[in-house]
């Protein structure tokens, strides 16, 4: 769960981080970046999901039929 942490608040930082620059220099380009790291954090969070049910569940009832 310290991992998920960490990674929940460098993805905030780095949300604002690219907000916050695309602000004061209306480039596109960090607004592309903080969609990109929107991207990955998603991605990230649905891989430690699937890992979460399956070692829940999976796992669990696959040791019940043994």
């Amino acid at each position: 769960m310290l991992i998920l942490r960490l990674i929940l608040v460098l993805a905030a930082l780095l949300l604002v981080l690219g907000a916050a620059m695309y602000i004061f220099t209306r480039n596109r380009r960090y607004l592309a970046f903080a969609w990109q790291v929107l991207r990955v954090t998603v991605l990230l969070l649905s891989v430690f999901a699937l890992l979460f049910v399956l070692e829940r569940y999976v796992l669990t009832g696959w040791r019940i039929l043994l």
